[in-house]
């Protein structure tokens, strides 16, 4: 069968002759058996030596010098030596892996598949022959073995007889005991299953409970607990039981819950957010007003303590301030309705719990960077938002109240969320956003004050910045860029003033009517030197009803400088400066006033065309009294200030220069207008050329011009002796070197009319 299955696996060979293939065989059995014969050592090299002999070859095997003789054909050793080792493949390898091995016979020299297949008949004969053999050894067992199970068969036959009916009287017997055993099997079964399932019940009950608490603190919306229940839940209880599927369901249910935790969360806080920025206003209202009481209360004290009636410290009880010996501040200063309205603060105005909830939650979540993040975005968005100011914010102090509340009210809640979270904002960031704001704020307040005419406004305004960096300052942020500006309002407040002094002067001027006070009673008299220092000894003997040398604006002009250092008192307080400096302001307000505003409107006064010798006389003698209460002005700004005037750096007034100025000009255009009547006169002079001889009277035209002239000069007795001295000689000087004989003329009729 073996031989079958090789041939049937090899190709067909060529055909030979029968002879043929029995000589090669012989030679190859040859050839083998010579090689077994002999006894070489291992590794012996074979050197072949052929020799031909007739039709046959010789071949010679010579071993160190030993030769072996041959009888081959024409194929070599090497041939039959793969030959064999093909065989031993086929005979140990699996019949699949064949196919390589026989490929391999039709790969070597030509004809080599026919010396194979005679090997491999002779193979397979020698196996046959192997077989017989052994087959016939043990061919006589085999028959003995036969005979002795024909002997076992009938004892065989009557075994299995008795074991089947044993074994049948034995079922019998345990079929009741089988059916009471199932019965057993069936109670245990259900006994420890029942055991299992309250034991896996145990478990699982405190997993529902969990669970079932975890809805009702969604219902509840105690998102930060049910966080908390959450992570029980993962880390403790659905550990113990999560084969079961509907823990396996709660478990992919948790982060689609926190998910929506995280949703909730920042939609409360997005509507915090939109509310706060509504409610600003009202927290810097409370703020500024708060920081308002706390200033008047303060200047309460330090009144007190000026007055020296402050004698122990005042302590606060329930919001409201007293003392030990008497005084009450803050109950007794305003209104009783005032200080007992209670002052709400920013945790009252608005409820910061949606921050810290939703703050836990995304630190319970593992992302509280991300909340940070979004909340400080979100708050310099608002904080670009507060700082636009409304395009008619200059029109009212309202709209500079709203606008500063707003930036109040937003740097109040900074200020409670870096003191009441851990990191959420930190001083870092809210002194970024502070400077920030700080620069828009001081740019929309230089633009918008500057549309500001009204110094009425202007002085309100000026107390909204102080309350405002008042109540920041509290709150520990930096405001003395704020105060700096208010000197560049102080310039803006002194320019408006001066605009409106300058109005109040030229309507002073215009209403005046130029002539001395007439006083007819004592109260009349005193009440002018109420409002002007007035002192002449010769007047105050006269008897009334008399007359006060300076006209009714000269008291007016006093009041109204008076005035206007008041105002700018009001500007310079709070502005937390010393009390020189504000000596200082005031005084160099006061110079503004006098050097420009009254200067300018005395110079045009003057220049006025229809202003007549009269009316300048009289200003003349105005400034004359103005001039010598410049130092009433001092000391009146002293006693308001309470600083020394030997002071080092204690500004003084430039009355003096200006009023004397104003004279001057006075004095030149009186001497314009007499010269321009003066020629006036001359040139309607008719003289009688053809007149023999004079007949000792002047002319027309000078005698009126001598009236006239006599009219003018009684004006000026009512000034000083030195002034006209000093103006008669100033206008003969000037007359003389540019009217001729009409100074000659001029300044003979002087002593004649003095």
């Amino acid at each position: 069968m073996a031989r079958d299955r090789v041939h049937a696996a090899l190709p067909d060979p060529p055909i030979q002759n029968e002879e043929d293939n029995n000589e090669a065989e012989k030679a190859f059995g040859n050839v083998f058996a010579e090689l077994e014969s002999v006894d070489l050592p291992l590794g012996t090299t074979l050197r072949p030596d052929v020799i031909v002999a007739g039709d046959a070859l010789q071949l010679q095997w010579q071993p160190q010098n030993t030769l072996i003789t041959i009888m081959a054909e024409t194929e070599t050793l090497e041939c039959i030596t793969e030959h064999e080792r093909i065989l031993q493949e086929i005979e140990s390898t699996d019949t699949a892996c064949v196919g390589p091995t026989l490929r391999s016979i039709y790969d070597d020299q030509p004809n080599a598949h026919k010396r194979f297949m005679e090997k491999l008949d002779a193979r397979i004969r020698n196996h046959d022959r192997e077989i017989e053999k052994m087959c016939n050894f043990h061919h006589q067992g085999f028959v003995d073995a036969i005979t002795e199970l024909l002997k076992v068969r009938t004892d065989a036959e009557k075994l299995m007889g008795q074991v089947t009916d044993t074994n049948r009287r034995l079922q019998d017997a345990g079929r009741e005991v089988t059916a009471q055993t199932q019965e057993v099997i069936c109670c245990r079964i259900q006994q420890r299953n029942m055991a299992t399932t309250v034991e896996k019940l145990q478990l699982c009950i405190p997993v529902l409970e969990m669970y079932s608490k975890l809805k009702e603190q969604l219902e509840t919306k105690r998102y930060y607990a049910a966080l908390k229940t959450m992570e029980q839940l993962e880390k403790v209880y659905i550990p113990r039981v999560s084969k079961y599927r509907f823990c396996q369901i709660m478990a992919e249910n948790l982060p689609r819950l926190r998910e929506e935790i995280k949703e909730i969360s920042m939609s409360d806080l997005k509507d915090f957010l939109e509310s706060i920025r509504k409610h600003s206003d009202k927290v810097g209202e409370a703020a500024m007003r708060q920081a308002q009481q706390h200033r008047t209360f303060n200047s309460a004290i330090a009144k007190q303590v000026s007055l020296g009636h402050y004698t122990k410290p005042v302590y606060s009880l329930n919001g409201r301030t007293h003392t030990h010996n008497g005084l009450m501040f803050d109950e007794d200063i305003g209104d009783e309705d005032d200080t007992d309205e209670e002052v709400l603060t920013a945790q009252d105005l608005v409820d910061f719990s949606p921050v810290y909830r939703c703050l836990h939650i995304y630190t319970v979540l593992g992302d509280r960077e991300t909340f940070e993040n979004y909340y400080r975005k979100q708050r310099k968005k608002q904080a670009r938002l507060v700082l636009q100011p409304q395009a008619n914010m200059h029109e009212t102090v309202e709209g500079y109240r709203r606008y500063f509340n707003q930036i109040v009210g937003f740097f109040v809640v900074e200020d409670h969320i870096l003191h009441s979270t851990q990191g959420l904002v930190t001083r870092a960031f809210t002194d970024e956003l502070w400077n920030m704001a700080l620069s828009k704020i001081i740019a929309v307040l230089r633009t918008h004050s500057s549309y500001c005419d009204d110094p009425d406004l202007v002085l309100e305004l000026k107390n909204l910045i102080v309350i405002f960096a008042d109540t920041l300052q509290d709150y520990g942020f930096t405001v003395n860029r704020l105060f700096d500006l208010l000197f560049e309002v102080r310039d803006q407040y002194n320019e408006t003033l001066l605009k409106k002094w300058a109005l109040v002067f030229r309507e002073i001027f215009e209403l005046d009517n130029y002539s001395p006070i007439p006083v007819e009673t004592e109260e009349e008299y005193k009440l002018v030197v109420s409002r002007f220092p007035f002192h002449d000894a010769e007047i105050e003997k006269q008897e009334f009803p008399k007359k006060l040398p300076m006209s009714q604006s000269v008291p007016q002009i006093y009041t109204q400088v008076k005035e206007l250092i008041y105002a700018s008192l009001k500007f310079s307080e709070s502005l937390h400066r010393s009390s020189t400096e504000i000596d200082d302001m005031l005084r160099k307000s006061t110079n503004l006033l006098l050097t420009r505003t009254l200067s300018s409107c005395l110079q045009n006064l003057i220049k006025k065309p229809h202003t007549g010798l009269t009316e300048l006389v009289q200003i003349i003698i105005n400034t004359t009294h103005l001039e010598q209460a410049c130092r009433y002005l001092e000391e009146f700004i002293t006693n308001i200030t309470n600083v020394s005037p030997e002071t080092v750096h204690t500004t003084r007034l430039y009355g003096l220069s200006t009023f004397k100025d104003a004279r001057h000009a006075a004095e030149g255009e009186i001497y314009t207008k007499l010269n321009q009547k003066i020629d006036e006169f001359i040139q309607l002079a008719d003289y009688e050329w053809g007149m023999a001889e004079s007949d000792g009277r002047a002319s027309g035209y000078l005698m009126d011009l001598i009236n006239f002239l006599r009219s003018t000069f009684q004006v000026f007795t009512h000034l000083p002796v030195s002034l006209i001295l000093l103006l008669t000689m100033t206008h003969c000087t000037l007359h003389l070197s540019l009217s001729g004989n009409h100074g000659i003329l001029l300044c003979s009729l002087f002593p004649f009319f003095l």
